[in-house]
């Protein structure tokens, strides 16, 4: 069938309601027509002209983002500027534009719950329970049997694709419980210990945060933004995948292969990368 935006709005609605959502955030459709017709999808965390550019060269006519493209209100749009380029791209080439943040993250099988399950935890719960049953920020889950620090440690770089990883206080001789937050969750690490996590992952965290941990003998670990919100967009795209079956959609997914870490990793005593 003819896959129309308000079809694939009404399709993410069913995976990341968009009423959760918090009353900061701007969510749903931020450019484009409802009644367009969808050629192909391309999925990224960040609205960039790169991305927008993929979209472009894989005939995609649509894209899904994490992070929204309008954020705050717009008093002027700057052609000369990242975010004025790219609403003029979008709008000249007819892109349509979605953005799913802050519903994802809360979501039932959201941000957190895909950065869990690719580090193989299981039986999730939410860290900070929503008004729904499962949804919520952050995840709390087990492995079974525990891991060791080294071991653990292997699997997040593995996940996580990064080359360092920052750790503020005493990383445990093994794991079996585990708090985190895809994302900026420095917040919600006292949570973390005091839900008996015996370490927490999240991104952006804050010096005080850092400190604390170090103080009282927790783990705090921060993954990066890019890092720990990178594995959700697969598994939005294998959700929206299997909804695509289910109502006999003839429409493709597709990851955007030029995206990467917006950091890279300069080492003392080694070339600097210019």
């Amino acid at each position: 069938m003819s896959v129309q935006i308000h079809h694939l709005l009404a399709g993410l609605e069913e995976i990341a309601p968009f009423s959760l959502a918090e009353n900061w955030d701007n969510v749903g459709l931020l450019v484009g027509n409802l009644e367009a017709r969808v050629t192909s999808v391309l999925l990224g965390l960040d609205p960039s002209i790169q991305l927008l550019e993929e979209a472009l060269a894989r005939g995609a006519n649509t894209i899904i983002t994490h992070h929204p493209i309008i954020f705050h209100p717009l008093a002027t749009i700057l052609t000369n500027s990242p975010t004025g380029l790219f609403l003029e791209l979008a709008l000249t080439r007819k892109l349509n534009v979605i953005a799913c943040h802050t519903n994802l993250d809360n979501a039932a099988e959201g941000v957190s719950d895909a950065l869990a399950e690719a580090l193989g935890l299981t039986h999730l719960t939410p860290l900070r329970p929503g008004t729904t049953v499962d949804t919520g920020a952050g995840r709390m889950g087990s492995f079974s049997p525990p891991l060791p620090a080294l071991a653990f440690m292997d699997k997040l770089f593995e996940v996580l694709q990064l080359n360092t990883i920052q750790v503020a206080g005493h990383l445990p001789a093994q794991i079996e419980t585990m708090a985190l937050c895809g994302g900026s969750g420095s917040e919600l690490a006292e949570l973390a210990r005091l839900r008996g996590a015996d370490l927490y992952l999240s991104a952006e965290i804050k010096h005080n945060t850092a400190r604390w941990a170090e103080e009282c003998g927790f783990c705090v670990i921060d993954g990066t933004h890019y890092g720990t919100e990178k594995p959700a967009m697969s598994f939005l795209g294998r959700k929206l995948q299997q909804l695509a079956a289910i109502n006999r959609w003839s429409l493709e997914f597709l990851l955007s292969s030029t995206e990467k870490h917006p950091f890279t990793c300069n080492h003392k005593n080694e070339p600097y990368l210019i």
